[in-house]
């Protein structure tokens, strides 16, 4: 999340409505067993997926969360998530092995549970977490994400249900085998080539041990679909406009064949971070317009370990803002209001009818 000029951020609001082709559907009811869903992200997906994860976690079997730190670790203010949570040249870096205070992250985890405003955090222990780190990651830096596992193992979470990645040549970027820039340049995709799958790490030890079955063949066994967003917004008031919470009108969904023939199947939602939404237009240095699209929905590597291994993909995505979100990144600092890390939250309510509608077609 890096600070850009108001001109900048209005050029890219601008442009992010008119560069797409939007061929929306109706997301589809299809037979998921909803306590198998699972979420994962980079960066401020990362953090989102967090926010998921124990705001809903009576229904979230796991996380994998990808250069990104703990639950609220922003407690909703720009400038702690910007210096304490993650380092944003020229402001100063105060990320240290402490600076997520997790301690007091825990606390409001449980204040917003005596309030009814999260699921019980008790279920947290239940959960299989998997984090992923590059070491020369300046953005968010290891020791960021290394509280992630301090926050949920001082909520109860076994050492035997956690996973900690840490790639060494890595920067802050979604790992791929072979996709995407150099693994350990943090530039746009923000997808990187670095002899680890990240996909399969994620699926892997969420829906482990068993092994995921590789895909047959290299063309995929199912399609992405183009779904309608604006279904999920509220119906009135100033979250009800597309665009407007910082959700696009569009969101995309990987279906494996048997799924959509009726298969028992699960669900896992991918947050791609800011710079990677599919309306997401970057300006770089020479003043060139670069257009990412769909990049991190067909390339981050979901797709592959879904196909036969009953698992649906959601693609939610994100969009800019004018100066509230001029990057396009998931609400994880309150750009939105102060219940974006809680079920009242606008992009948190939206997400979670998103799991509701597609898991709607489960066989009782």
């Amino acid at each position: 999340m890096r600070p850009v000029s108001l001109f900048a951020g209005l050029a890219l609001y601008v442009l992010s409505f008119c560069c797409y082709a939007q061929t929306p559907q109706p997301l589809p009811a299809l037979n998921i067993d909803i306590a198998q869903t699972s979420v994962s992200g980079l960066s401020s997906g990362g953090y989102m997926a967090v926010q998921l994860a124990v705001a809903y976690s009576s229904i979230v079997k796991g996380a994998g969360v990808v250069a990104a730190g703990p639950y609220f670790c922003s407690q909703g203010k720009l400038s702690t998530a910007m210096t304490q949570c993650s380092c944003n040249p020229p402001l100063p870096c105060g990320v240290s092995a402490t600076s997520a205070a997790v301690p007091s992250l825990v606390s409001a985890t449980r204040q917003a549970f005596a309030g009814k405003l999260v699921d019980d955090p008790a279920n947290l222990a239940g959960q299989r977490v998997i984090t992923i780190s590059g070491l020369k990651d300046t953005t968010v830096p290891p020791v960021v994400v290394q509280q992630v596992d301090d926050y949920y193992r001082t909520l109860g979470l076994p050492p035997a249900n956690l996973s900690v990645v840490s790639l060494d040549n890595a920067g802050h970027t979604m790992p791929t085998v072979n996709y995407g820039v150099a693994c350990g340049d943090s530039v746009s995709p923000f997808i990187g080539k670095c002899q680890f799958d990240g996909a399969q790490a994620i699926l892997g030890w969420i829906y482990g041990p068993a092994p995921l079955k590789p895909r047959t063949g290299s063309a995929p066994a199912g399609h992405f679909v183009q779904f309608d967003q604006t279904a999920f917004l509220p119906k009135s008031g100033p979250w009800s406009l597309p665009g407007a919470a910082g959700l696009d009108s569009t969101g995309w969904v990987y279906i494996p064949d048997d799924c959509k023939a009726g298969a028992r199947c699960r669900l896992h939602v991918a947050l791609h971070g800011c710079e990677q939404g599919q309306d997401y237009v970057p300006i770089d240095s020479s003043g060139s317009k670069l257009y990412y699209g769909t990049t991190f929905v067909r390339h981050a590597g979901y797709d592959k370990w879904a196909d036969n291994n009953q698992i649906v993909v959601l693609f939610p995505q994100a969009v800019v803002i004018p100066m509230a979100n001029p990057l396009g990144c998931w609400d994880w600092w309150g750009y939105t209001d102060s219940h974006f890390a809680d079920q009242k939250g606008v992009q948190m309510q939206a997400i979670r009818a998103m799991i509701d509608r597609l898991s709607s077609g489960a066989n009782q």
